[in-house]
C-alpha cells in the first residue's frame, strides 16, 4: 500500500525566526507510520532545517535544482549541494518555474534525472492553465509535461519518482479542484506512466492546488490521490498539521 506524503512548499516565504517556530511545532506531530512530512524551504534556510529536525522523522527538501553538476551557473545549486545539506527530496517543473523561468519540459526532465542521480527524491509538478482546461487539454498538457520526464528516467526510478498534479488555475487561488476531477486526473497520470515503464503504483502521486483543511479530506479519500502539495497553508503549523491529520485518518480508514 502507498503511504501519504503531506509537502509544504515555502516558495519564497519565511525567515529564521518564522521557521524556527514553525519546525519547531511541526516536530510535535503524531501521526501514522504510513503518513509522511515534508517541507520545501527557500535554499537559504535549508541548513537551519538540518538543524531544527535532525533527529525527527520530517523530511526536507529544495524548491528547485540545477540539471548541472557543478561549475560557472551562478544562482544555482547541484544536486550533490543538496544531498550534502541532508536533503531527501526536490521539487522540479513547479509552474512558477515553468512559467517565470521558462523552464521546458524537456528541461525538467534533465533536472528530474539529476536529482536521481543525487539520490534525491524528484517531486514532478503538471497541470494545466485554465484555457487548456477549458479547451478540453487537461490531459493532453499533462500527457506532454511527462512524457519527456518517462523517456529520459529509468524504468526502475518510478518508484522514487512522485508526481504532484497542480492545475495552474488553482494555484493560490482559493478555489480547488473537485476531487473527482482531481482523482480522474491522478488515474489518468498512474494510466500513462503504466503503460509507459509498468511501475506506477508505486509511485506516489499527489494533489496540489488550495488544499486546505476544510477540504483535504474529501481529496484523500480519493484511491490515487496520496497526499497533497500544500502551499498557503504550509506556512501555518496548525493548518498544516490538521491537512497531515486528514491524511493520517485517509490511511487508516484503508488498513
Amino acid at each position: 500500500m502507498r503511504s501519504k506524503l503531506i509537502a509544504g512548499n515555502w516558495k519564497m516565504n519565511g525567515s529564521r525566526a518564522q521557521n524556527e517556530d514553525l519546525l519547531n511545532a511541526l516536530k510535535t506531530a503524531t501521526l501514522t507510520s504510513q503518513t509522511n512530512l515534508a517541507i520545501f524551504p527557500p535554499a537559504p534556510y535549508l541548513m537551519q532545517c538540518q538543524s531544527i529536525l535532525s533527529g525527527s522523522k520530517i523530511q526536507y527538501g529544495a524548491q528547485d535544482i540545477s540539471a548541472q553538476q557543478n561549475g560557472a551557473y551562478t544562482g544555482e545549486w547541484s544536486g550533490a549541494m543538496l544531498a550534502d545539506c541532508g536533503c531527501q527530496m526536490v521539487i522540479v517543473g513547479h509552474s512558477e518555474r515553468r512559467t517565470y523561468h521558462n523552464e521546458s519540459s524537456s528541461y525538467v526532465a534533465e533536472k528530474t534525472a539529476t536529482a536521481l542521480a543525487n539520490g534525491l527524491r524528484p517531486i514532478v509538478c503538471v497541470g494545466e492553465s485554465a484555457q487548456q482546461r477549458q479547451d478540453n487539454q487537461t490531459k493532453a498538457t499533462i500527457e506532454a509535461q511527462l512524457l519527456p520526464v518517462l523517456t529520459r528516467c529509468p524504468k526502475d526510478a518510478w518508484s522514487k519518482i512522485i508526481v504532484a498534479y497542480e492545475p495552474i488555475w488553482a494555484i493560490g487561488s482559493g478555489v480547488a479542484a473537485n476531487p473527482e476531477d482531481a482523482e480522474d486526473v491522478h488515474q489518468f497520470i498512474r494510466d500513462l506512466i503504466t503503460n509507459k515503464v509498468n511501475q506506477a503504483q508505486e509511485t506516489l502521486i499527489l494533489y496540489g492546488g488550495s488544499v486546505k483543511a476544510n477540504n483535504a479530506q474529501t481529496f484523500f479519500a480519493m484511491p490515487n490521490i496520496d497526499g497533497a502539495l500544500v502551499g498557503g497553508a504550509s506556512l501555518q503549523a496548525h493548518d498544516f498539521l490538521m491537512i497531515a491529520q486528514a491524511a493520517a485518518r485517509a490511511q487508516e480508514s484503508t488498513n
